[in-house]
């Protein structure tokens, strides 16, 4: 089997994958679902420190696994955070339709920000799926709308769209982002001594973990047509063409049939260097097909990077 992707370190083991990414990559033969999650964990470690590195990782392990929920998932949130918001839209609607969760829908809605698409990110955040989301991910996504509010040169509606979120003391890093967010809102609408006094509730620790994630906010902007014909020869061939891809979701919430999964269209050329095996990752090898490479979106990613940055409460 030939192995896309940069070098992963000795001590890198596919046991530290947690139980449920594990369980979903039993697709794979036993070879190629320790190929996928060695970089899984790798995208996983580097996430912060490297986030170009991590995408590397998550791309080669989309080569060799692209048919899992959780290998688009890790390349979508990679696509994210080194500003690739085109393409992380992609992965992440392709995330949705494997596996009908919309968990990320505040790194989506994020992402149409950073693509200079406000009304979209408002869009998604009214939309039927963001009804059933848990607590952390609908604060999330109230800041992206909020920041989108900003965007559209509205500070009274962006203060509006977090009333009544963060009320109690600042204990957690998530309610100083949430402070940070109503605060920047309130200096927009000339409030500048209520967001003083806000900012005066943080914890200093907390408002220096919240300012210093702002500062590596400045991530650049890719124009994904730069990558065109940048892979290896022998790489996988681009899939379907992306160029309606910034209409795909507009259709969505207009109740319109989405369209094929881009998973769907990915080449079944079963990997064939990895033979069955007995142990429970090996279940059906005919299924490893090496994914085709999305083809890179038409649109330019030319605004800059959103405000907020998606995390665990």
């Amino acid at each position: 089997m030939r192995v896309y992707g940069p070098e992963i370190p000795e001590d890198v083991e596919f046991g530290m994958l947690d139980r449920e990414v594990k369980a979903r990559l039993r697709t794979l033969s036993k070879e190629n679902a320790f190929v996928v999650g060695r970089h899984l964990v790798m995208a996983g470690r580097l996430i912060d420190e490297d986030p170009e590195l991590a995408y590397e990782h998550a791309q080669a392990a989309v080569r060799h696994g692209g048919r899992v929920d959780v290998v688009r998932e890790a390349a979508g949130l990679a696509a994210y955070r080194t500003g690739r918001f085109a393409e992380a839209l992609r992965e992440l609607r392709t995330v949705r339709r494997l596996n009908g969760s919309s968990e990320h829908l505040a790194v989506m809605a994020d992402c149409e920000r950073g693509l200079g698409r406000p009304e979209r990110a408002i869009a998604l955040a009214s939309s039927p799926e963001a009804e059933g989301l848990d607590t952390t991910t609908r604060v999330e996504l109230a800041m992206v709308v909020s920041g989108a509010r900003l965007d559209m040169g509205d500070p009274d509606a962006a203060i509006a769209a977090l009333a009544g979120i963060g009320s109690g003391p600042v204990r957690t890093l998530l309610a100083a982002r949430v402070v940070q967010a109503r605060a920047e809102a309130l200096r927009a609408a000339g409030r500048t001594q209520e967001a003083d006094d806000a900012e005066a509730t943080v914890p200093a620790a907390l408002l220096a973990q919240v300012q210093g994630a702002e500062d590596d906010e400045d991530v650049v902007v890719f124009d994904l047509a730069e990558d065109e014909g940048g892979h290896d020869d022998d790489t996988p061939a681009a899939d379907a063409d992306e160029t309606d891809d910034a209409d795909d979701e507009t259709d969505e919430l207009a109740g319109a049939e989405p369209e094929a999964d881009d998973a769907d269209d990915e080449p079944e050329t079963a990997d064939a260097a990895a033979e069955p095996d007995a142990d429970d990752l090996g279940t059906d090898p005919a299924t490893d097909a090496e994914p085709a490479t999305d083809a890179e979106p038409d649109d330019t990613d030319t605004t800059p990077a959103p405000a907020g940055e998606q995390e665990d409460a």
